[in-house]
């Protein structure tokens, strides 16, 4: 069993939070300070497939949130963190950058058939503050949206809800309107599969 009694989530995440709490766990948010530039570690490399960036990035938030915990010199507990990505074809689309760019990424899911991605990956510290375990899982889910109007776009973009989200929608919000078909996990989709956050959760010893 985790010596601990609770994990440490590494997220802004309204939606994380939500579905952590589903699963029963006392967490803590571990979350980075201005000293830290969390956007350089979401840039992406040359040619980098999404199913690799997803993963390379979950990691180094990981690899921060430890360091964070360490630097802070907070009680040692399992860290928890999770990065979303949407892919169309090869082509990751990540966050919107403004409404202009919001519009465009939905036009690109228009009517087609697009992945959802979500990496989590959970880590602990040793006493000498080395790191001591490290498991990752992978969700992957494939979303169709139904064609978009010109209009319909418009209205969901000045709702304000795709700003801050990857591929430029929310699956629980008012983008469930144009969803013709989900294959995978809702709750991965979402941001943090419950199915495999689940079994990283057992793996270090916690019982959901």
């Amino acid at each position: 069993m985790s010596e601990s009694k609770f994990v440490y989530l590494a997220s802004q995440s309204p939606r994380r939070r939500q579905l952590l709490e589903q699963l029963g766990v006392r967490y803590e948010l571990l979350l980075a300070d201005d000293s830290e530039d969390a956007e350089a570690l979401e840039v992406v490399l040359p040619n980098e497939a999404p199913r690799a960036y997803v993963q390379r990035v979950t990691l180094l938030k990981l690899e921060a949130a430890l360091a964070r915990m360490k630097h802070r010199g907070l009680p040692a507990a399992p860290v928890l963190c999770s990065d979303t990505t949407v892919a169309l074809g090869k082509t990751i689309l990540g966050k919107p950058d403004d409404a202009k760019h919001a519009a465009q990424i939905l036009g690109a899911l228009s009517g087609q058939t697009h992945r959802v991605l979500t990496s989590v990956a959970m880590g602990t510290l040793s006493k000498s503050g080395k790191p001591l375990k490290t498991e990752q899982a992978l969700s992957v889910s494939n979303v169709r949206f139904a064609p978009l109007t010109r209009a319909q776009i418009q209205t969901y973009v000045a709702s304000g809800e795709p700003m801050g989200k990857a591929g430029a929608y929310a699956v629980q919000g008012r983008a469930a309107a144009y969803i013709e078909h989900i294959r995978g996990s809702y709750s991965g989709i979402m941001g943090l599969p419950m199915f495999e956050t689940a079994q990283l959760l057992r793996a270090f010893g916690f019982k959901v």
